[in-house]
């Protein structure tokens, strides 16, 4: 037998096939990030991204996080034809046209907020989730644009409105057309307050910057989720400031429930019920 003609019929998969690189490699595990538990992600996704061990609240996408609030296939999405521009043409390290077609890539959104009508327990509400994937959630002008038109229909419909943030606030690469949304965004608030319809803010990890400085702490109902990150500008600049340490748990939901800054920190397992016990508390508040 000639040796050579019975290797050359051996096909070698390792070397002919791509192997998968780590990035590619499909993950059945998942690591929390506070208590460092492994745990199957199957088990994680059916707490609704809550690790089991500790009650670490994970961070969620816009998509899930409507899944988990409105009642199943209620949510209706509004504005979807709005698409930021460039307004100042802005560059710094890459520019803010591809940072935008980046994140449509990684998210298939053109906004960092997707708007739309719900119900909840059968209780129709306007709602407007960020995603902080699409640019760390950061607030533009179609953002802002998004939010006004959720309070006008809210306003048109007499229905209340639901604003759940995770941003890390501004966007920069607009500058002072993102921070205008602040105003903006706020006085619309005070039409939805004078028209007596609730809102409710419901904070999650992170808010921070000109969104926390603005409609985020502007709801008659300020709640947020165990563990969130909240403030306005971030712990070290803070403590540089100062020149004193932060106190434990600082900038955190319990701390900021401790001082009196927002009302109540609720398990997102219970956000639902919650959000709907006190939708119908207003009904009920107006009828009368």
């Amino acid at each position: 037998m000639d040796l050579r003609n019975l290797f050359s019929k051996i096909s070698f998969d390792s070397k002919s096939k791509e192997q998968p690189t780590k990035k590619d490699a499909p993950s059945h595990w998942i690591k929390c990030p506070e208590c460092s538990a492994l745990m199957f992600f199957k088990e994680v996704e059916n707490q609704d991204n809550i690790c089991p061990k500790c009650n670490f609240h994970m961070r969620i996408g816009a998509k899930r996080r409507i899944e988990i609030l409105t009642d199943k296939d209620s949510f209706v999405e509004f504005d979807l034809e709005l698409k930021p521009n460039d307004p100042l043409k802005f560059v710094d390290k890459t520019s803010y046209k591809k940072r935008v077609e980046e994140a449509l890539k990684t998210t298939g959104r053109t906004s960092s907020v997707v708007s739309g009508e719900a119900t909840i327990n059968q209780i129709p509400v306007q709602m407007v989730v960020f995603d902080f994937s699409f640019m760390g959630g950061s607030l533009g002008s179609v953002e802002g644009e998004k939010i006004v038109r959720a309070v006008n229909r809210a306003i048109e419909k007499h229905q209340g409105l639901i604003i759940v943030s995770a941003s890390g606030g501004a966007r920069m690469q607009e500058s002072t057309f993102a921070l205008m949304q602040m105003a903006k965004t706020s006085a619309a608030l005070k039409r939805l307050d004078h028209a007596k319809l609730p809102y409710i803010s419901v904070l999650t990890d992170p808010t921070m910057g000109g969104v926390s400085a603005s409609f985020a702490f502007l709801g008659d109902i300020i709640m947020a989720e165990p563990g969130a990150l909240i403030g306005f500008a971030g712990q070290r600049v803070i403590k540089q400031t100062i020149g004193a340490d932060l106190p434990a748990g600082f900038q955190r939901a319990e701390f900021l429930l401790e001082k009196g800054s927002i009302d109540m920190v609720v398990n997102r397992a219970d956000m639902k019920q919650t959000l709907a016990d006190l939708l119908s508390m207003f009904q009920k508040e107006k009828i009368s």
